[in-house]
């Protein structure tokens, strides 16, 4: 199992749009700089862990992806005094906000892969993924867990 620590903001993977010389382009413009925060990131723990995981990185079989979102808290979700910020009692732990999970995921695989991670989005064949406010003091971002799949089973 290899762990991947990204630091940033987390972006979706929108709808693309197609320019004047029927070239195509994405439309958010976010999405750029997380894609290439996951990659550098990747890239990082390849030269570390992944080779030496053979299972990860040769053999090109079924992963197992986990990744969780840590977004950053809206400014209404704090208390704030003189001396101390601290977070409000009614302040919800999950988002139930945009952006979507399902295209958070998106951007971030496509990373994964730009990054060398593995070889092709299609081997990951178990997907967990789950969006979560940081905590104090934690900065957003992205854990990401990637392992190969422990059964042929369901």
């Amino acid at each position: 199992m290899i762990e991947i620590r990204v630091y940033g903001t987390p972006a979706p993977q929108g709808s693309k749009a197609r320019g004047r010389h029927r070239g195509v382009y994405e439309m958010s413009k976010r999405v750029g700089p997380w894609r290439t925060a996951v990659a550098a990131a990747a890239r990082e723990v390849r030269w570390q862990e992944i080779d030496s995981s053979p299972e990860i990185s040769e053999s090109g079989g079924a992963l197992a992806v986990t990744i969780v979102f840590l977004m950053a808290r809206p400014v209404s979700h704090w208390r704030r005094t003189r001396t101390i910020n601290e977070l409000r009692a009614d302040a919800p732990t999950r988002p139930a906000t945009r952006p979507d999970l399902d295209k958070l995921v998106r951007s971030t695989l496509d990373g994964l892969k730009a990054g060398g991670a593995y070889a092709d989005d299609g081997q990951v064949a178990d997907l967990c993924a789950a969006k979560v406010y940081a905590r104090p003091g934690d900065q957003p971002g992205a854990i990401i867990r990637i392992e190969p799949c422990k059964t042929e089973d369901y």
